[in-house]
């Protein structure tokens, strides 16, 4: 993880499925969880929904808070 992901994270929105359109850190923890059940996707989007799902399993979304006010 670096910065840049942290970045991504707010900026970056789910492109298919239920949630289309929704940044990829205000996807649901049960929606996540699911992905890291099932295996998340290959690519930029698959390694964005494996952070978010590490931030949002141990309560660390605050993390991205001050990123989502610039």
């Amino acid at each position: 993880m670096d910065a840049a992901d942290l970045e991504l994270l707010v900026s970056r929105q789910m492109p298919y499925g239920k949630y289309k359109g929704r940044a990829i850190v205000d996807l649901p923890g049960h929606y996540l969880a699911w992905f890291a059940r099932k295996g998340f996707p290959p690519g930029e989007i698959g390694r964005l929904l494996a952070l978010a799902h590490e931030l949002n399993h141990n309560g660390l979304l605050d993390l991205v808070e001050p990123l989502r006010k610039r």
